[in-house]
C-alpha cells in the first residue's frame, strides 16, 4: 500500500460529518486517573491529522496536556497553525511527528486515542501491548476506524485498480480488504491484556451534497494511495478519477434531498485495569 500524501482542506470539506464518530467514541471513555484537582491528565491522539478532532479533548478534559500525533507533514503543519498552544482551561495542545507503526509512549498517559487512523497501519492490532501498557492504572485506549472496505465505495475503487488499463500503476496501491480486523478479534486481543473492553460498530448515513459527493469525500480518505501513486501523471490521474466517478454514480445516486453514503464504522473502548 502506498504512504498517501494528505490535503488537509480536502480532508476538512466533510469535517462535521468525520468528527461526529470520535464524539460518539469519547462518550464512552470514562474518568480517567488524572482528573482535576489531581493533576493533569496526559492525553495522546495517534494519528491526529489537522487537528480538528484533537481539540475536543481539550474541551472534555481542559486542564489536560494532549499531544496529536501524525506522520504527515502536511497534517502536522495545517495542526500547528490552527490549533498549537495553551488552552483556555489550564492546559496545552502540541503537536508532533510519529508513526503509529514505531510509535511507542515515553512516559505514562491517561488515554490515548485514535480516530480513523489504524486502517492505514499494517499490523496495527500487534501494537496494543506497549500503548496499553504505557496507559496508567485505569487508563483508557479507545480508537474508532471505518468498517466498510466492502462497501461499494472502496469495492469499486479495488475493482477498476485492477482492470488491465490500471493494474500495473494500482494493483497494490489501495488499502487492503484485511485492513480493519472483525469486532470479535479486537475485542479478544484487548481483554487478553488485561482490559474492560467495550467494542461496537454503527452505520452512519450520511446526507451529502454537492456534485458528486462521494466522490469528493473519499479523494479525502480512501482514494490518496492511487492520487498519489498517478500523481506524477495528471492525464492518467484524471483518467482514472474520471472512470470510478462514473461508478460511484451509479453505486449512490443523488435524491433531491442530497446523496446518501452509508458508512459503517468500528469502535473499542478499552480500560486498563487498576
Amino acid at each position: 500500500m502506498t504512504n498517501p500524501i494528505w490535503d488537509p482542506a480536502q480532508y476538512l470539506r466533510h469535517a462535521g460529518h468525520r468528527a461526529r464518530p470520535f464524539a460518539d467514541l469519547l462518550a464512552r471513555v470514562p474518568a480517567l486517573p488524572t482528573e482535576p484537582p489531581a493533576g493533569h491528565p496526559r492525553l495522546a491522539d495517534l494519528g491526529c491529522g489537522p487537528g480538528n478532532v484533537t481539540v475536543v479533548l481539550t474541551e472534555r478534559w481542559p486542564t489536560a496536556h494532549v499531544t496529536g500525533y501524525d506522520n504527515s507533514p502536511g497534517m502536522l503543519d495545517k495542526a500547528h497553525v490552527d490549533h498549537e498552544g495553551p488552552t483556555p482551561g489550564g492546559g496545552r495542545l502540541d503537536f508532533a511527528h510519529a508513526d503509529a507503526r514505531t510509535w511507542t509512549p515515553e512516559e505514562p498517559y491517561d488515554l490515548i486515542v485514535s480516530n480513523a487512523a489504524l486502517q492505514w497501519v499494517p499490523g496495527h492490532a500487534d501494537r496494543f501491548a506497549d500503548w496499553i501498557a504505557a496507559l496508567k492504572p485505569g487508563g483508557t485506549f479507545a480508537f474508532q476506524v471505518p468498517d466498510n472496505v466492502d462497501a461499494p465505495l472502496h469495492a469499486l475503487m479495488r475493482d477498476l485498480a485492477a482492470t488491465p488499463r490500471w493494474k500495473a500503476r494500482l494493483a497494490d496501491v489501495l488499502r487492503r480488504t484485511d485492513s480493519v480486523h472483525a469486532p470479535g478479534a479486537y475485542l479478544d486481543r484487548l481483554a487478553r491484556l488485561g482490559c474492560a473492553t467495550d467494542v461496537w460498530q454503527t452505520t452512519y448515513l450520511h446526507v451529502l451534497h454537492g456534485q458528486d459527493p462521494v466522490l469528493d469525500w473519499v479523494k479525502g480518505t480512501g482514494l490518496r494511495p492511487a492520487l498519489t501513486a498517478l500523481a506524477d501523471d495528471p492525464e492518467a490521474r484524471d483518467a482514472f478519477v474520471a472512470e470510478y466517478r462514473g461508478l460511484l454514480r451509479e453505486a449512490y445516486p443523488s435524491a433531491p434531498y442530497g446523496t446518501v453514503l452509508p458508512f459503517r464504522r468500528l469502535f473499542a473502548v478499552a480500560v486498563k485495569g487498576a
